[in-house]
């Protein structure tokens, strides 16, 4: 079982990569959202949580976008025309729907179709 130890100043926050469903960013922060749905004020920027993913060793995150990273198994519905994202799954007690650009998406959607062609 693979653990994240997210530490500041004031906090060491410990999370299972898969209980993270997406971290979006707020100026100078990020708010890390997890399967409980409760935002996670984070004293980092994006980039910080970019370079934390591509270090884990089942890297389910993709960035999407200037201020979206997601977590692709909680990815249900990727609607270009209404530029929507909506993230559901089991564990989730609530299905978030996302704003991103029509450009992101259209690359969030290609590399879902092909890697769902190497599966």
């Amino acid at each position: 079982m693979e653990w994240l130890k997210i530490s500041t100043s004031t906090e060491l926050v410990r999370v299972q990569p898969q209980d993270i469903v997406f971290v979006c960013a707020d100026g100078n922060y990020s708010d890390m959202y997890l399967f409980d749905g409760k935002p996670y004020k984070m004293t980092f920027q994006l980039h910080y949580f970019d370079e934390v993913f591509k270090k884990l060793k089942d890297n389910t995150f993709v960035r999407v976008g200037k201020s979206l990273i997601v977590n692709k198994n909680y990815i249900h519905i990727i609607n270009l025309t209404n530029q929507e994202l909506r993230l559901n799954g089991q564990n989730l007690r609530s299905e978030f729907r996302l704003k991103a650009s029509k450009e992101a998406l259209k690359e969030l959607k290609a590399l879902i179709e092909q890697e769902g062609e190497k599966a």
